[in-house]
């Protein structure tokens, strides 16, 4: 999953980042509103951060031009504010959640992980099933058969993204965007390295490479 996180507190977006990386989710970070705008407005997120005090363009501007323009991006607002007018004001917007500083991390990620599941909702299943394999994304597990498969969480996200388009063909692009930021400038071979390491896991059958296409999850 993709996410933009717009703050201009450069320690606490940092802070955040690293966070929710370390959850395996691919983060982008800037610390201007109009930054914010333009970068969410380019579509590809699965999910915005959206703090209400921010230079250039203030978060409920923000918000209120992505819905007017159709973007149905879930929004997490983040302010110091906490007055329940500010609370209105930025649900009016079209934000979906709001959460007011200072807040505890681990609330922050169980916010973003519900508005994740309920905008799949009917969409994707939090269980996926290919084969042998039963993935948790919500819980973020992986079965194979009856055993438990331990996955850092850069390898579940590699493994996410094949498995929500399990029997078709996955570029190596649409991985390294998916889960790692736009900032990335390493070797794209990286993602070479990851599906080497979750056939070792999973079984060298499990995952099909598609010469000078991608990636393919097999139902084995």
């Amino acid at each position: 999953m993709r996410l933009l996180i717009v703050e201009d507190e450069k320690r606490l977006a940092v802070s955040l980042a690293r966070g929710l990386t370390a959850e395996g989710f691919a983060v982008d970070v800037v610390h201007d509103g109009l930054e914010g705008l333009h970068r969410a407005s380019e579509g590809g997120y699965d999910l915005v951060i959206l703090d209400i005090m921010l230079p250039g363009m203030n978060g409920y501007r923000v918000c209120s031009n992505l819905r007017a323009a159709g973007h149905e991006v879930p929004i997490l607002m983040l302010t110091a504010k906490d007055g329940e007018y500010d609370e209105a004001e930025g649900l009016d917007t079209g934000a979906d959640d709001y959460l007011t500083k200072p807040f505890s991390y681990v609330v922050l990620v169980a916010r973003v992980r519900a508005l994740l599941r309920r905008r799949g909702a009917g969409t994707a299943a939090p269980v996926l099933t290919v084969g042998s394999l039963r993935i948790d994304t919500a819980a973020r597990r992986v079965i194979r058969g009856e055993d438990e498969v331990t996955l850092t969480a850069k390898e579940f996200a590699v493994l996410e993204q094949l498995a929500l388009r399990a029997g078709q063909v996955v570029s190596k692009a649409e991985i390294l965007e998916h889960v790692w930021d736009f900032a990335y400038d390493g070797d794209p071979n990286i993602v070479e390295v990851y599906i080497s390491t979750l056939r070792r896991k999973l079984g060298a059958a499990a995952i099909r490479t598609v010469r000078g296409a991608g990636y393919r999850l097999e139902a084995k």
